[in-house]
């Protein structure tokens, strides 16, 4: 089994503490400690600096605030008026200089925030958009299962913000947390002294007696916290899963909405949503009970704190042995010690929240990782090699599924350069996977395809790609929509029968809905005469067109690219009079397909006939 599914598998088995939640989180770290490294930005060490410094000097305004609020409590004690004046005085700039810092670490942390997420959503979009990997994730059926294949549009947009928010906040959080509590220990320990008391005539004395309670109060609610709370990850990241999946459906519905509003299927769609929408119910309710045992513990924590250091000073503060400004001073220390401790118990759900996403985008790098391995451990790959002397040539070629059943088997065939080669044969003969696999998006199967070094190939699908945005982005793509002149654009939209679109070129509308299948398959001819390939592999490209506007077109590239390659899958016999040569596919079911004729055709002279 693959390296990357063994993981997936454990990770589900187990569940989010087990082994998998724990490799996967260290799968996480692994590809995100990179911005600190020697391919990340020198902006990562400046900014965790800048990060660490305003953290101290908030510690120093922090401890300027408690000795501040003995004085004061002191000076009212003995009523002294003068020293009361200054020191609210002295407040003033205190404040100020607190809430600079405050901002200042703010803005450093948010801003790396801001770095380190595009530095790895770089990464990752690297990675899912590099060797076709978006579509062959979704081919290779890794969703199926447990992989990291599902949503992967969620997991980059939303689980990589949260994976790279938390931790900057998580790091100020907890360099904040040991140096507050290491200071104000020391004050509680300077300010509250030993705690004397008698048992049956026998003097019992704690030294330190507040540090002992901040310490042991700490420990005994974060292990109540702990124990609690140990369901929330589990039910954070299957509520997020849940959610996903719900939010998948939904874009379906919007990016079908014309096949459904014909086919009249909104009930069929509803039915679907309403099953999905009940999944996310069922989490939440378990996110739910979840946070509100957490919540029951961070709330008692938030009154008891307070009035705890207060309880044990007041026998000291009776005695006369600690005056009030101390006593309010041991309590401002105290809560500061309590929230550097008890920072697991405050910030237990968004560790949770945190972890189910980190291990959602550590999911979907090691699918992305793993998936040539994974291929190759299954199916084998098909190589594509350069060099040949034909345009194309494919040896010894098999095209499998992703699971390894053969589609079209051991395939010799060779296309000289200039040639037009019509590859036909029954519905369900791997046409259009071959086709893929000459273009070089299908890599599952054993054999050769070589492509004569230095040849530009194109590919006509059968519904062609329409861009978001302007009207000329999509007759261009993929080349950006400036790198074409107007009237370069619009003479090879009124070869193509798209003229009356010229008007519109800089109308950003969605074309995908407003063209009709013909329209987008004329638009599909548009970009070939704007690229001019050396190579063309034409997938059922004219299927949406009439017989004539079909003759039309192939009597353009007849025309117009007369010294390109091409390779038209179809099954229309109009198109053997564009051709050389047919290479006729046949399979039975169960069976892989095979060539069964490969012969000359008597090809139209395309010049001749469109004058």
């Amino acid at each position: 089994m693959p390296p990357t599914e063994d993981i997936v598998r454990e990770h589900h088995r187990h569940g989010p503490a087990g082994v998998g939640g724990s490799s996967l989180l260290l799968s996480f770290w692994h590809s995100a400690r990179g911005f600190w490294g020697p391919r990340g930005t020198r902006a990562a060490w400046v900014l965790s600096a800048v990060l660490l410094v305003t953290v101290v000097f908030n510690l120093a305004a922090a401890y300027g605030m408690n000795v501040w609020n003995r004085v004061i409590f002191d000076a009212l004690q003995a009523r002294d008026s003068g020293t009361v004046v200054t020191l609210s005085l002295l407040y003033l700039p205190l404040l100020t200089g607190s809430v600079f810092v405050n901002v200042m670490q703010v803005f450093a942390r948010m801003t790396m925030q801001r770095h380190w997420r595009a530095w790895l959503n770089k990464v990752i979009v690297d990675r899912w958009l590099g060797g076709n990997r978006h579509y062959r994730l979704s081919l290779a059926g890794l969703a199926g299962r447990g992989g990291g294949a599902d949503n992967p549009e969620c997991r980059i947009a939303d689980d990589l913000r949260i994976a790279t928010e938390a931790p900057v906040e998580f790091a100020a959080g907890i360099a904040t947390a040991v140096l507050s509590a290491a200071t104000f220990m020391v004050v509680l320990w300077t300010v509250g002294g030993a705690f004397t008391f008698h048992v049956s005539g026998t003097a019992f004395t704690i030294p330190g007696f507040l540090v002992v309670a901040a310490i042991v109060y700490a420990v005994v609610a974060s292990t109540v916290m702990s124990t609690i709370g140990a369901a929330l990850v589990a039910a954070v990241e299957r509520k997020d899963q849940a959610e996903a999946e719900y939010r998948y459906l939904l874009t379906r519905v919007r990016e079908n909405g014309e096949a459904i509003a014909l086919l009249r299927g909104e009930d069929q769609e509803r039915r679907g949503l309403d099953s999905s929408f009940a999944g996310v119910r069922c989490h939440w309710w378990d996110v739910c009970v979840a946070t509100l045992r957490t919540t029951i513990v961070s709330q008692t924590s938030g009154y008891v704190a307070p009035v705890l250091p207060i309880i044990l000073c007041a026998p000291k503060f009776l005695d006369n042995s600690m005056s009030l400004g101390e006593v309010m001073q041991a309590a401002s220390a105290f809560i500061m010690v309590q929230t550097a401790l008890n920072w697991l118990v405050d910030n237990y759900p968004r560790l949770a929240d945190w972890g189910a996403s980190a291990r959602r985008v550590a999911a979907l790098k090691l699918s992305l990782d793993g998936l040539e391995s994974a291929d190759g451990a299954r199916t084998g790959r098909i190589r594509r090699l350069g060099g040949t002397d034909a345009a194309l040539r494919l040896s010894r070629l098999t095209v499998t599924l992703p699971d390894g059943t053969a589609i079209v088997g051991n395939l010799d065939a060779a296309v000289m350069p200039g040639e037009r080669v019509l590859i036909d044969g029954p519905s369900g003969t791997g046409k259009s996977t071959l086709a893929r696999a000459i273009a070089g998006a299908w890599p599952w199967g054993h054999g050769d395809v070589g492509v004569r070094c230095g040849a530009k190939l194109a590919v006509v699908p059968q519904r062609p790609y329409l861009p978001m945005g302007p009207l000329r982005v999509a007759v261009t793509y993929p080349e950006p929509g400036c790198c074409r002149g107007n009237d370069e654009i619009t003479a090879v939209m009124a070869k193509v029968g798209l003229g009356y679109l010229e008007r519109q070129l800089d109308d950003s509308r969605d074309w995908d809905k407003i063209l009709s299948g013909g329209e987008k398959q004329r638009l599909g001819f548009a970009r070939l005469l704007l690229q001019r390939p050396d190579i063309v592999v034409l997938d059922e490209a004219t299927a949406a067109l009439d017989a004539d506007s079909q003759t039309r077109m192939m009597e353009l590239i007849s025309r117009e690219l007369r010294h390109s390659t091409v390779v038209s899958i179809g099954h229309r016999a109009e198109l053997r009079d564009f051709h050389h040569r047919r290479i006729a596919l046949a399979g039975s079911p169960g069976r892989s397909a095979k060539i069964v004729s490969d012969r000359s055709l008597p090809i139209r002279d395309a010049q001749r006939s469109a004058a």
